[in-house]
């Protein structure tokens, strides 16, 4: 197992299917915080559906086509990034996150989301990163902003959430672009 320091007492690791109860303990921290902002596939709310999200991340994970890594601080999990789509193929990955309250505010999700980013284009060879987020998550999009992500548009009321139908703005950045930051 590798883990990557993202601060002196976080880091990064990868989040597989035998960490599910650990998963559905942070997400019953995180559910109400993050339920306006995820796909309720992802919310699990017993130990079987949040096997069965680590597990759909895993077999994505082993068809090259995404992943999932936890963020843990003080040994506790306490959000993550992931890649909801990834193609070699195509060279374009879409990136998304989650963070329970208590973690806001520190920095661990931009740094977790350079990491995957950053092996996405420097290793992978992918030329394109996405980030996909309702119009009115400000937090995430302060995250892609700090990523170096540019506004590209807003696909007008293209998802349901249970308050009706809602705005999601694509930010993007380019492997060229990526490259010449850092």
């Amino acid at each position: 197992m590798f883990a990557l320091p993202l601060t002196e007492d976080a880091e990064l690791r990868p989040l597989s299917p035998w960490h599910a109860e650990e998963f559905l303990t942070h997400l019953d921290r995180a559910r109400e915080h993050i339920a306006p902002w995820v796909g309720a596939s992802f919310v699990a709310t017993d130990l079987e559906s949040a096997r069965r999200v680590l597990r759909r991340s895993a077999d994505k994970w082993a068809d090259d086509a995404g992943g999932i890594w936890g963020i843990w601080r003080d040994g506790v999990l306490v959000g993550g990034v992931l890649f909801v789509s990834f193609s070699t193929a195509t060279g374009v990955a879409e990136a998304g996150c989650w963070l329970e309250p208590a973690a806001e505010g520190r920095g661990l999700v931009t740094r977790a989301a350079t990491r995957i980013v950053d092996w996405a284009i420097r290793e992978r060879g992918i030329h394109r990163v996405e980030w996909r987020t309702s119009a009115g998550n400000v937090r995430s999009i302060a995250v892609a902003r700090r990523l170096g992500m540019r506004h590209e548009g807003t696909l007008r009321q293209v998802a349901s959430a249970p308050t009706g139908r809602v705005d999601i703005e694509v930010w993007a950045v380019l492997a060229d672009e990526w490259r010449a930051t850092g």
